[in-house]
């Protein structure tokens, strides 16, 4: 993900703004770390879950930190004493702590003008992923960010990591709504680093960049942020689908003739109710309305409601628990859950795998109307693999922004790696999902999680921006490429190491159903017109891969030279898997 060349992006951010970082109800008391608690005055520490830490910084070594010369090695700090464990607080929704860098070195040549920025060592609560984020998105970070980490199981320090620094060329595209909307930040790709209560950090500028015009420029972004995830505890393996026999919820809340209220052509919007108060009742009144179509690229938001699947049993038979379950749904998990409507029943954690000749069915009952005689009796589409819901891994639906916002189809398929490491098993593949979409949301300001789906190192794939997976939700993945297309993140770094036979099988079973949802060949190339970034001004028409790599959209190393390798052997899997 490093970029290039220099990136010019138009874009207007509010310098400084904070999210409105309301907390859910539940996580009203968060989960207290221990060695937070009884932290020294230098400590920083969030007071609720997603609370800026400004005003615990009371140490005041911290404002003329020593300098760390060339960064070398520092000696370990002795142990903290054990102090007596907190009860962790149950289905913890998850928090986020921000934390202002601070000067760390001072450089003469400079006119004594700070370089180095960071924190030293310091107790926090805890959490499992960071990255670091700044006022102006249009900014970039030239230098090199350094964490070393507490894990709180052993209390051992890790050694020094390097954090991603070049992430701008993921995101929503220059001057649509998402990208301008005052909310949203610069930042360093996120890090997987497991559960940890201990942090410290150094951001260094590269001063080689330094030019005479730019002579009295600030050597790094102004409001330079720690950030650190805690991605909340894992949902429970078996949740009841449901309510069954039911027709499905969806938002609608966007204002009539705009763009995001907008369906697709030929498709129609069902308003229903906010909220299904019980299941018997989950039932909603429907609206058939008639939108025009919005122009390619813009936001459109479908609610084709349907059935729930078929075989469901009826709320009759459901044990009590499952019924507690199926009302504990909000409107917001209701609204995307009922988005995968007919694929999986209200409430499913996971959509499963079909066979050739159901997915053939299926295609037909999707868009059997759009698709010509040749594409009736001959669908070049491949079965559809099993996908784990947001529902499945955990998603706070409260996170993110209510609508759902639509492009017209999908032409094209970018994959991208996240950049945070591959430390992580693969139980733990859902945590990295809730951290990377908490710092995606609350972190970087974007309205939901930037992938259409991800990928784990074991080849289960998962659900990212919320809409329906079989739907053209339209992404914040490929600067300049979110237009009709949809981005896979395979989660990991793949600069030296390899992807698995498994994650690029799921890749190559991925792309074949849902690219044949659309018609797109595996092997094919395609026309996209660019938003505008460092290889493609905007409006210029791209020919393209059907499957590209991020970096053939943009000038950067995503998705890792050994991952981008493989893209080849995923085109002909694919193919082969759609019958070509």
């Amino acid at each position: 993900m490093r970029g290039l060349l220099a990136t010019s992006i138009g874009v207007t951010c509010a310098a400084a703004l904070a999210l409105p970082l309301t907390p859910p109800a539940s996580a009203a008391t968060a989960r207290p770390a221990s060695a937070a608690e009884a932290a020294p005055s230098g400590t920083a520490r969030a007071t609720s879950p997603d609370a800026p830490v400004t005003s615990s910084l009371s140490d005041p070594s911290l404002s003329d930190h020593p300098a760390h010369p060339a960064h070398p090695a520092l000696p370990d700090l002795p142990d903290l004493p054990d102090l007596p464990d907190v009860p962790a607080l149950p289905d913890l929704p998850g928090s986020t702590q921000s934390l202002p860098l601070t000067p760390l070195a001072r450089d003469r040549a400079l006119g004594g003008a700070a370089t180095d920025q960071g924190l030293p060592r310091r107790d926090v609560r805890h959490f499992s992923l960071l990255g670091v984020v700044w006022d102006d998105p249009a900014a970039e970070l030239h230098g090199r960010v350094q964490v070393r980490t507490r894990t709180s199981d052993t209390g051992a320090w890790s050694g020094w990591q390097d954090v991603e620094t070049h992430n701008a060329d993921h995101g929503a595209d220059p001057g649509t709504p998402e990208s301008a909307s005052g909310r949203v930040r610069g930042a360093t790709a996120p890090l997987w680093v497991g559960d940890s209560d201990g942090v410290e950090i150094r951001v260094h500028p590269d001063t080689e960049r330094r030019t005479e015009e730019a002579a009295t420029a600030a050597l790094l972004p102004s409001g330079l942020r720690l950030e650190l995830v805690d991605p909340g505890s894992a949902p429970p393996e078996h949740v009841p689908a449901g309510p069954p026999r039911s027709r499905t919820l969806t938002t609608g809340s966007g204002p009539a003739g705009t763009p995001e209220a907008m369906d697709p052509p030929g498709a129609a919007t069902e308003k229903t109710a906010e909220t299904a108060e019980t299941a018997e009742t989950a039932t909603a009144a429907e609206t058939a309305e008639t939108a025009t179509a919005a122009e390619a690229g813009e936001g459109v938001e479908p609610g084709e409601g349907a059935e729930a699947g078929e075989g469901s049993e009826g709320a009759e038979g459901a044990e009590p628990a499952a019924m507690t379950a199926m009302t504990a749904m909000t409107a917001e998990v209701t609204a995307a859950s009922a988005a995968n409507a007919p694929l999986a029943p209200l409430g499913a954690t996971r959509i499963p795998a079909l066979d050739r000749l159901g997915t053939e069915r299926e295609l037909l009952a999707l868009r059997g109307a759009e698709l010509t005689p040749a594409q009736r009796a001959k669908p070049y589409i491949g079965p559809r693999p099993s996908i784990v819901t947001r529902r499945g891994w955990g998603a706070d639906e409260k996170l993110r922004e209510k609508r759902f916002v639509y492009t017209t189809k999908v032409k094209a398929a970018f994959v991208h790696h996240t950049a945070s490491g591959n430390s992580y098993e693969c139980s733990q593949a859902p945590s990295v999902i809730r951290g990377i979409y908490r710092y995606h949301v609350r972190s970087m300001g974007w309205r939901d999680i930037g992938y259409n789906f991800l990928v784990d190192k074991c080849g289960k794939i998962y659900e990212g921006r919320a809409g329906g997976v079989a739907k053209p939700v339209l992404g914040a993945h490929t600067l300049g490429f979110n237009t009709n297309s949809m981005g896979i993140a395979v989660l990991g770094t793949f600069t030296s190491a390899k992807p698995t036979t498994a994650t690029v099988n799921a890749v190559a079973g991925l792309t074949a159903w849902k690219l044949g949802l659309y018609g797109a060949n595996p092997k094919g190339k395609t026309y996209l017109k660019s938003g505008g970034g460092n290889l493609y001004g905007k409006g210029k028409n791209v020919r393209l891969n059907v499957i590209s790599g991020h970096r053939d959209g943009f000038a950067t190393e995503c998705p890792g030279r050994q991952l981008y390798g493989k893209l080849g052997s995923a085109r002909s899997t694919a193919a082969r898997f759609q019958g070509r």
